[in-house]
């Protein structure tokens, strides 16, 4: 099953240095996932997955203040009974859509990609205010929102495995 674990550069370094990642929540395609983005074609599906983790990886630059304000996603093939259904309700909370639990700290060497934004000034700053918002956005407040919808607007770039090094250069 491919999952999605974000994360953050700081987090990346970590699991890089240490071999693994500890964090615990991924997304995936899920059934309430499918649902939502109704679509049987599993490259959107999958990519409706990894945007929902890139979302994720806000709530956890705002955890973390001195993290560089880049979101970060870690692609993963892991086997099925290494994911876990999301103990809460995915169909209640559209934050928690296609989220899941990993049963365990899984290998960095089984992820099969990582996705982050570029290190760009614009970018930067769209993602700087998004995660500054997103406490408000989650409360309800649509100009909170705005301001996190606007980070979306730019793409995660793809990086292969080899390429961590450099991407936490």
């Amino acid at each position: 099953m491919r999952v999605y674990v974000p994360t953050t550069l700081t987090g990346l370094a970590a699991a890089h240095e240490g071999g693994a990642l500890e964090q615990s929540a991924a997304y995936a395609v899920t059934p309430a996932l499918r649902e939502w983005y109704v679509s049987d074609d599993l490259e959107e599906l999958e990519y409706a997955a990894l945007n929902r983790a890139a979302q994720s990886s806000l709530r956890l630059l705002a955890a973390d203040p001195d993290a560089p304000r880049r979101r970060v996603v870690v692609a993963l093939d892991v086997a099925d009974s290494a994911v876990k259904p999301f103990p809460g309700d995915e169909y209640q909370d559209q934050a928690s859509l296609g989220r899941v639990v990993l049963a365990g700290p899984v290998k960095l060497a089984k992820a099969a990609s990582v996705h982050a934004d570029v290190a760009d000034d614009e970018v930067v700053e769209d993602v700087a205010a998004a995660v500054a918002a997103v406490a408000a956005a989650d409360a309800g407040d649509q100009d909170a929102q705005f301001t996190v919808d606007g980070a979306e607007d730019h793409d995660l770039l793809w990086y292969a495995t080899q390429e961590i090094p450099s991407l936490l250069a």
